[in-house]
């Protein structure tokens, strides 16, 4: 787990005194909304379409048991009892008054936590493989990786107002779960040929009005250089990003301008004015970080017990939970279990207090006090015993935290839509709990097989829209909401950014034209090729035809 230092300490509570004077200069009127805005920003705290939403950070989704009870409590004392799971793995309040975050985030920092970076033209909090450390697919653990990345950027004074927001994600697996190419830099953990761990450095992605996939600014950079490498970087986007024009201000757009070539000529021309600075970490500093990661005491003796095999043969309910959320684990006996969040009756990525609580007991129960959140807006147990499952899925099975629909159609990705964002365009929770509700059937999903359906509510593509197997956009014309499809994105190592079908739709002409793809694409597709191969190979056109009928 992360921990704060000395520095980290110091650094929130200041936060905390001054955004409290800030509060109070702007209830009492001293200061107007455009005067606090940007103070607000710094904390995390956005004004939504009905309230303030304030966003937590959870650094690379990691969290213990502690820290998400009192995300509980904060729930209960301060907003409406329930807190949301972003697609950037933070936790989000949707209702707290603005005369009590001062105080929720005085209660944040009791726990190491804050809401700085959240929001902001400023390096935003960095995101990782939800299945870091516990994954036997890794080259190695991008959590240090990641800390560092942190400690790094945390109120980086050069960084704090950037042309515009700055996403950084980490993976050390060639599968892809932290969706890398679809970040400002992506950074996979890599070997060459000689056996030393480095990085390959991507640069220029992002969805969003644009979406642009990033691309290799560096095959292979060596882990030294790292941080020296990344500064370089920001400062020629920090430079040349353009600041008239918010719709341009990414750095995608600077590289595509740029060209990727001249891009990475600007950025090795900066690194060598700023290698004298010497801002490179020593091995020291790094091992100190890694020991912070340090693997869990497992249990060597761990294995399939007679009631795991029992219940797996004769409880269909856990044997169906068990094959679409449990995970290989790179230790023998151990798995990881996701938590779905995507119940039908409620938002995706909506956890009550309650909820919250009985996740914090079963990490402590079952997976060394250690519990993640995922970009698909779930909760992971990182390292689950399998003798201990049948245990685990009947305590989830009673707060309802049991559904068996990881990675299958009614997994959704979707953002808060009009029912919150001021920016939104349409509403996106009624159709995510609408799809979810046709293909309730947990026999039918499994007959589909993995597929990823992800919703935006506007063009900010909160919602990942762009790389989902099917990809709804909301929009509004005349006052009449209306969904655009997309097809073939995919949010993966093989990533890709979905083709635009045609005119949108209804709410319900597209539930039944998703069923009527659904039902073609099973008629059509060849043993074992999932949803999104089946739209590679017979064409959008061709889904295009059953899509508007």
């Amino acid at each position: 787990m992360y921990r704060y230092d000395e520095f980290d300490t110091q650094v929130v509570k200041e936060r905390v005194d001054q955004f409290r004077t800030q509060v109070e200069r702007r209830l009492d009127g001293r200061l107007s909304e455009n005067q606090f805005k940007p103070l607000r920003l710094m904390n995390g705290l956005y004004l939504q379409l009905h309230a303030y939403m304030l966003r937590v950070a959870v650094p690379y989704g990691t969290m213990n048991s502690d820290q998400m009870r009192k995300l509980a409590h904060i729930a209960d004392k301060y907003d409406r009892g329930y807190g949301h799971i972003t697609t950037r793995q933070n936790m989000q309040f949707n209702w707290p008054e603005l005369t009590d975050v001062p105080d929720i985030l005085e209660e944040l920092a009791e726990v190491e936590m804050h809401g700085f970076q959240t929001s902001g033209n400023c390096i935003r909090n960095v995101t990782s493989d939800p299945y870091a450390g516990a994954t036997a697919d890794e080259i190695e653990d991008p959590r240090p990786t990641a800390e560092l990345l942190r400690q790094w950027s945390t109120l980086h004074p050069e960084f704090a107002f950037l042309p515009r927001k700055f996403k950084i994600a980490v993976t050390g697996s060639k599968t892809d779960r932290a969706l890398i190419r679809a970040h400002d830099i992506g950074i996979e953990i890599v070997k060459n040929d000689k056996g030393d761990i480095g990085y390959h450095i991507l640069v220029g992605g992002g969805l969003g009005r644009t979406p642009i996939l990033g691309q290799t600014l560096r095959e292979f950079l060596p882990r030294i250089e790292l941080l020296p490498y990344l500064e370089a970087t920001l400062r020629v986007y920090n430079r040349y990003g353009r600041r008239d024009n918010k719709y341009k201000a990414r750095i995608k757009i600077l590289v595509q301008e740029t060209g990727i070539d001249e891009f990475r000529e600007q950025v090795a021309q900066e690194y060598k004015q700023l290698k004298p600075l010497d801002i490179t970490v020593s091995q020291e500093e790094i091992e100190r970080i890694t020991a912070y990661f340090s693997n869990p005491d497992f249990d060597e003796t761990a294995g399939d017990d007679e009631t795991f095999r029992k219940e797996l043969l004769g409880n269909r309910a856990f044997s169906l939970w068990y094959e679409n959320n449990a995970a290989p684990h790179k230790q023998d006996g151990y798995v990881i279990a996701n938590i779905s969040l995507k119940p039908q009756q409620k938002a995706p990525g909506d956890i009550t207090s309650e909820q919250m609580r009985i996740v914090a007991d079963l990490a402590d129960d079952f997976s060394f006090s250690q519990l993640r959140t995922t970009h698909q807006q779930n909760i992971i147990l990182p390292h689950v015993k399998k003798s201990d499952l049948p245990a685990l899925f009947k305590r989830l099975q009673d707060a309802g935290l049991a559904a068996d629909n990881i990675g299958l159609i009614t997994d959704i990705i979707c953002c808060p839509g009009m029912d919150f964002c001021a920016l939104a365009t349409a509403r996106s929770i009624p159709v995510s709990q609408a799809i979810s509700k046709r293909f309730e059937d947990p026999e039918r999903q499994r007959i589909i097989g993995e597929m990823s359906i992800k919703i935006s509510g506007c063009i900010n593509a909160c919602g990942h829209h762009h790389v989902g197997n099917i990809g709804i956009l909301g929009l509004e014309k005349a006052g009449v909401e209306f969904y655009q499809v997309k097809l073939g994105g995919d949010s993966s190592e093989n990533a890709a950014i979905g083709t635009v079908t045609g005119p949108g739709f209804s709410q319900d002409e597209l539930v039944d034209g998703i069923e009527r793809m659904v039902d073609f694409y099973i008629e059509k597709r060849k043993a074992g090729e999932r949803f999104v191969d089946a739209v590679n190979r017979l064409g959008v056109p061709a889904f295009k035809e059953v899509l508007y009928v």
